[in-house]
């Protein structure tokens, strides 16, 4: 059976979806790269599970959810730096904490609301269809904001991702540089939550620029190609789940993945 993709533009949700995704596509490698560089990826996934949590707050209340999550996942990324910073406990021990307390909230929460519902669903997964208007300006500027402030940081954040003690000798505020880095990830984590879903936009800010890693020659060069990757499973995870009713974050970290064997074979033969 051919397929008709001038079908797609016909649906609005489906423009939406797309022009959501293409936002999200580019910023989450963006930011992906610095935390992957920094051995630092885990704290994409703590913070979705944060947001998670602010995302059950949001639908109990009645706000929307976004702004939830967006404080949410921002307050637990100051608190996480703060006890990595003290020397309270170790970064891998505080996103380990978060991750799991996070998970742990946003049950008890959904337990109150009396179980899922589709909007949270929508939240876990991500969903097409949910992608409204107001979504779209949102993820806009967040992402505008986003790509700004890191380019404006580009520098310091290469600094700190590499070797933070030089950075530090060197000059560097690197506290307040960090600070930077983890709220840009919050940001990227709620911003991505509509399109990919809060328990998968960790794949889609790591798996992207590990594949990058294999064929870039330069940190600059990472991040165009991871860019190019995560961009491709974006609108290729959109038709396919458009097309076979899939779910489609699932879909989009499925072709992420592919992505990344694909490149790790070529790279070997």
């Amino acid at each position: 059976m051919a397929i008709n993709m001038s079908e797609i533009f016909q649906y609005n949700f489906m423009v939406r979806a797309l022009l959501a995704g293409i936002i999200v596509g580019i910023v989450a490698p963006t930011i992906g790269t610095f935390l992957v560089s920094k051995r630092y990826s885990l704290m994409a996934d703590s913070l979705a599970h944060i947001s998670l949590a602010g995302v059950a707050v949001g639908l109990i209340a009645g706000i929307y959810p976004v702004y939830t999550a967006i404080a949410a996942s921002v307050g637990a990324a100051l608190i996480i730096e703060k006890l990595r910073t003290d020397k309270n406990v170790s970064g891998e021990v505080a996103l380990a904490m978060f991750l799991s307390g996070g998970l742990a909230i946003a049950i008890v929460l959904i337990g109150i609301a009396k179980g899922f519902n589709v909007d949270l669903f929508s939240y876990l997964f991500g969903s097409i269809t949910t992608v409204r208007e107001t979504d779209i300006w949102v993820i806009l500027a967040l992402g505008i904001a986003t790509i700004f402030i890191t380019y404006f940081f580009y520098e310091e954040l290469l600094y700190i991702s590499f070797d933070e003690e030089a950075a530090k000798v060197s000059g560097i505020p690197t506290k307040l540089t960090n600070l930077i880095l983890v709220v840009l990830t919050a940001v990227t984590v709620s911003l991505s939550m509509r399109i990919v879903g809060v328990l998968l936009i960790g794949a889609l800010m790591v798996i992207p620029v590990v594949a990058a890693m294999q064929v870039a020659r330069s940190f600059k060069n990472t991040i165009i190609w991871a860019i190019s990757f995560s961009i491709f499973s974006v609108i290729g995870g959109l038709i396919l789940s458009f097309y076979l009713n899939l779910a489609a974050g699932g879909t989009i970290v499925v072709l992420s993945l592919l992505i990344f064997a694909a490149v790790s074979f070529l790279k070997k033969s």
